[in-house]
């Protein structure tokens, strides 16, 4: 896999990388297509799977990245990586409170961002999982972007992994769009076809983030961090909370330490 991505410019690996993670969003979305209802249990250990995967990833594949670029810098090896972190978390807070959205598993009475928009369950749901797609993009075409500014084979295996970690945990993100939608009644293409589309915006984000530091090189390792707080923020604010909502704290925090631990092997190994 390696040697097919070699062929191309960063830029068009991370378009590639990122096609794959809509391409899993999109086979999550076709669950709907197999059922009508999924257990109330296995979406919010899928859930919590997936923001095991996003907190890993968040730091073996961005935070560490940052840190070891910056061990020369002028002010502190740690500034970078801890500036770069708070401004993603303050830039994935600004579009929450603007951006009218619905997590997964909550009543359409709870939905947040601006309020004086009336919109369907539909659009919030898909704005939600649209909402922190864009961190995922972002970080996947940084990875990729990286490799522009003298990047070796193994940091592009690393960027493979992560794209391949991000795509693994979109396909529970999929399925908690479609799922919902079709339980309320809407048509089995409909519910798949709006479940996907929230992947869409993950190969738009990958090629602004990969375009950005391929050519500005000192944006780099405040670049990593951002698309790690962005992640870590989406965590904590969204993901976490909607695998707990049902009373499934266990079960979603187990799944939590496995997803962990999954991208965690992967990075370490292949990375």
């Amino acid at each position: 896999m390696v040697e097919f991505f070699e062929q191309f410019s960063p830029i068009t690996q991370a378009l590639f990388a990122t096609l794959f993670t809509w391409g899993m969003t999109a086979l999550g979305a076709a669950v709907v297509f197999a059922t009508k209802n999924l257990n109330q249990r296995l979406l919010d250990s899928m859930l919590g799977f997936a923001g095991g995967v996003m907190i890993a990833a968040s730091y073996w594949s961005l935070l560490a990245p940052s840190i070891e670029m910056s061990k020369d810098n002028a002010i502190a090896a740690w500034f970078p990586a801890a500036f770069g972190f708070l401004l993603g978390g303050v830039f994935l807070w600004g579009i929450d409170k603007i951006l009218p959205h619905l997590h997964p598993n909550t009543p359409i009475g709870k939905a947040e961002g601006r309020r004086h928009f009336e919109r369907k369950r539909s659009t919030l749901l898909v704005l939600a999982i649209t909402l922190h797609n864009i961190p995922e993009g972002l970080a996947v075409g940084i990875a990729f972007g990286a490799l522009a500014n003298g990047g070796t084979e193994a940091s592009l295996a690393g960027a493979i992994t992560l794209a391949i970690g991000i795509g693994i945990q979109n396909f529970p993100e999929g399925v908690a769009v479609s799922m919902p939608l079709r339980g309320e009644g809407m048509s089995r293409g409909k519910s798949f076809l709006y479940g996907q589309f929230s992947g869409m915006v993950e190969p738009i984000a990958a090629v602004i983030g990969a375009f950005a530091v391929a050519f500005i090189e000192p944006l780099l390792p405040y670049a990593l961090s951002f698309a790690a707080g962005a992640m870590i923020f989406v965590v904590a604010e969204e993901v976490i909370p909607s695998s707990q909502e049902k009373g499934n704290k266990d079960l979603a925090s187990m799944s939590l330490m496995i997803g962990f631990v999954l991208m965690m092997i992967l990075d370490v190994a292949f990375g």
